[in-house]
């Protein structure tokens, strides 16, 4: 019979394993420079790539405890 702990190690391991699909689809978009060819960039790339990455920063602070999650 699965315990708590059973049903929680999936869980954990199903949303890291998401996690890790979500990271490489995204290495792999910004390894294509987010689909922008560097002739057209203009501000409104600059700011999607500022939103993404305040959004990864909060998650990584999170993570690392920094910023405003250091303990």
């Amino acid at each position: 019979m699965p315990t708590t702990n059973d049903a929680a190690q999936e869980a954990f391991l199903a949303a890291k394993t998401d996690i890790d699909m979500m990271l490489v689809r995204l290495a792999a978009h910004s390894a294509d420079h987010f689909e922008t060819s560097p002739d057209e960039i203009h501000w409104g790339h600059v700011g999607t790539l500022n939103h993404y990455r305040a959004r990864l920063r909060e998650i990584t602070n999170m993570a690392f405890h920094e910023g405003e999650h250091v303990e």
